[in-house]
């Protein structure tokens, strides 16, 4: 009990870190209004703060989890968040939208290496039968940030934007302090950047990863214009919308929980055409379902469910292939959802009309689709052990 009570301290706060870094990540829609017009600029080029986050985050995330593998997991965390501090503190006074974009692309660099260093530091220190509840407690901290940090950012970014982003860097101080109380040193074998990388050779692996690509890039065609989109319905209000994404995230949640039950009872890849399917549909009746406010509540929540049932499945399939090589491909999955986020925002915002961004939205979750049913074939190995006991401990990794 007490080797139970002290692994927990040492994990809250590297869920707190990514608490932080998930509020900080998809804050931004919710403020893309009163930052376009605070910067100056259109909402869709406001959108694309959204795109360059989540580009150097996909990108910088491998690259600097390789260079500092060697590191200090304690040490490593603590310069991760101190760069995550930094460059939300530089986008909260940046007198505009250069210096802004510069700042979020810094945050980003930082938000890639908390993540890698903290699930990181979370399997090493938990007992081996203790490990896959301590990265699910850990990554508990980013599903909360979806469901109650997001609504509650948007609140406050509603009398003024820069407030949320010094609340999340206050996040980010906090999350410090407590890694540096309740961590001790961690030390790893470091691992190259060409070793991460090799499993990308591998057309299966790759097939895969492109899945998660465009499941996240459906989505995000949509939700980074969320505040647009659904301003028939809020009216405009920062509460209103608050609402909205408080729904969203519940349903992730709800979504969450029921992939990994759904995956234990069928073969992942079904369940991540299942979610591919519902999400298309959700997105393409999103003009029709954002007109009143209450119906806007009731689709924002089985819009939730039905984007996030397709992660876990995912992760699983990934794990299930290749057991050994399990953390660089939940990494390299990663960048991936990351690499979706910047592909469906950039979308977006070329298309800049909001009755079209659901329909756009479909488009590449059908196209998801496709792409999933086409590596039933190409990828025995996963389905093959679908319901083995790797894929099942992977559904606590999200």
């Amino acid at each position: 009990m007490r080797d139970q009570k002290r692994l927990l301290r040492q994990l809250i706060p590297l869920s707190m870190a990514l608490f932080a870094v998930g509020t900080d990540g998809f804050i931004i829609a919710g403020l893309l209004p009163q930052i376009a017009a605070d910067l100056d600029v259109s909402v869709a080029v406001a959108g694309q703060l959204v795109t360059a986050f989540a580009l150097a985050f996909a990108v910088s995330a491998p690259i600097l989890g390789a260079l500092t593998s060697g590191m200090d997991r304690r040490a490593a965390l603590l310069l991760a968040l101190a760069i995550f501090v930094v460059g939300n503190a530089a986008t909260a006074v940046g007198p505009n939208y250069e210096i802004v974009i510069i700042a979020r692309v810094v945050t980003a660099m930082g938000a890639g290496l908390i993540g890698a260093a903290a699930f990181s530091a979370a399997a090493a220190i938990a007992p081996e039968q203790r490990r896959g509840r301590a990265l699910a407690f850990v990554m508990g901290g980013l599903t909360l940030a979806i469901a109650f940090g997001l609504p509650a950012g948007t609140l406050i970014g509603g009398a003024d934007w820069r407030l949320t982003l010094w609340a999340v860097a206050a996040l980010g101080v906090v999350a410090a302090a407590g890694v540096t109380v309740a961590l001790g040193p961690i030390s790893l074998p470091a691992v190259t950047l060409r070793d991460r990388l090799v499993p990308l050779r591998e057309i299966r692996v790759f097939g895969m990863l492109a899945v998660t690509v465009l499941t996240l890039a459906g989505t995000h065609v949509l939700y980074t214009y969320i505040s647009p989109a659904v301003a028939g319905a809020t009216g405009g209000s920062a509460t209103s919308l608050t609402v909205v994404l408080l729904a969203w995230g519940v349903g992730n949640m709800v979504g969450n929980m029921a992939a990994g039950r759904l995956a234990d009872r069928f073969p992942p890849r079904q369940v991540v055409s299942w979610g591919l399917a519902a999400a298309a549909v959700m997105l393409g009746i999103s003009p029709q379902a954002t007109g009143d406010f209450a119906m806007t509540i009731v689709w924002a929540v089985l819009w939730g469910v039905c984007v996030s049932l397709p992660v876990v499945p995912q992760q699983s399939r990934l794990v299930a292939h290749a057991p050994e090589a399990a953390a660089v491909l939940l990494g390299l999955n990663n960048s991936a959802i990351y690499v979706g986020v910047a592909l469906g925002g950039a979308l977006g915002g070329l298309l800049q009309a909001p009755a079209g961004l659901g329909l756009a939205g479909a488009a590449v979750s059908v196209a998801g689709l496709l792409a999933n049913l086409a590596t039933r074939r190409a990828v025995p190995r996963a389905d093959a052990t679908d319901r083995s006991p790797g894929s099942r401990g992977s559904h606590t990794l999200r």
